[in-house]
């Protein structure tokens, strides 16, 4: 049993770890589900969990979340910044009542300001709460090879494979400015910034993999750094 959801409060384990995925509800270009993010963390959580055992649970995703830059499509469902960052807080606090360690598994960056503000909140009150990435070295920013490539892994017929077109390919670095500015539409009129052609299931497993590996050797390091992000000491040379 590591669905939280699934279970009674009678069958629960005594101070258990609690994975809770965060995602969004946002556009990811004319070919992908609005709750990409939310599947992708919901995969991560449930993942790590199997392969960790034991008392790890994994609670029901929070699935709206900052999503003030694709604003401008249909379908996005953002609370914003302040909302999450309160959302977070209470729930650690509620949580932390009969669970032990709190980890926050999280597939959108746009909520990376609130989680980190939440996280810091919480460990500064006593929780032992922390935050971990769903990410790769090798990801494209949205909606482009990495995510669609884990969206045909995950789930196939929600991927509309025959609307994928590559959107702007530039690198963060050059387009920040124009992001931050008018957000996603500033740069890219299909809401994609990436190209996902050549997207594959079995790239999307791979990926899913490696993401499962690195959540899972960060929660066994354990080591939360002045963010909330828990993970490997990072050395200096």
């Amino acid at each position: 049993m590591s669905r939280l959801a699934d279970a009674t409060w009678a069958e629960l384990p005594d101070r258990p770890t609690v994975l809770v995925p965060v995602g969004s509800i946002e556009q990811h270009g004319p070919h992908l589900p609005l709750d990409t993010d939310t599947a992708i963390a919901e995969a991560v959580a449930r993942g790590a969990a199997d392969a960790v055992g034991g008392d790890v649970l994994v609670a029901p995703a929070l699935s709206y979340g900052s999503s003030g830059e694709h604003q401008a499509f249909a379908g996005t469902c953002s609370i914003g910044t302040e909302v999450l960052q309160q959302v977070v807080v209470e729930l650690v606090r509620s949580l932390r009542t009969w669970a032990g360690r709190i980890v926050l598994v999280n597939a959108h960056g746009g909520n990376l300001m609130a989680l980190t503000a939440a996280v810091v909140q919480m460990r500064d009150e006593g929780h032992d709460v922390a935050w971990v990435p769903c990410a790769t070295e090798d990801v494209d920013l949205h909606a482009g090879l990495t995510e669609t490539s884990l969206m045909l892994h995950l789930r196939p017929g929600s991927v509309r494979l025959d609307r994928a077109e590559p959107g702007d390919t530039r690198p963060l670095g050059e387009i920040l400015p124009l992001l931050m500015q008018g957000g996603v539409a500033a740069v890219s009129a299909n809401g994609v910034l990436g190209d996902p052609t050549g997207a594959s299931a079995s790239r999307g497993a791979e990926v899913l993999a490696t993401m499962i590996g690195q959540t899972v050797d960060a929660l066994a390091a354990g080591v939360v750094d002045a963010r909330g992000r828990i993970g490997l000491v990072e050395r200096t040379p």
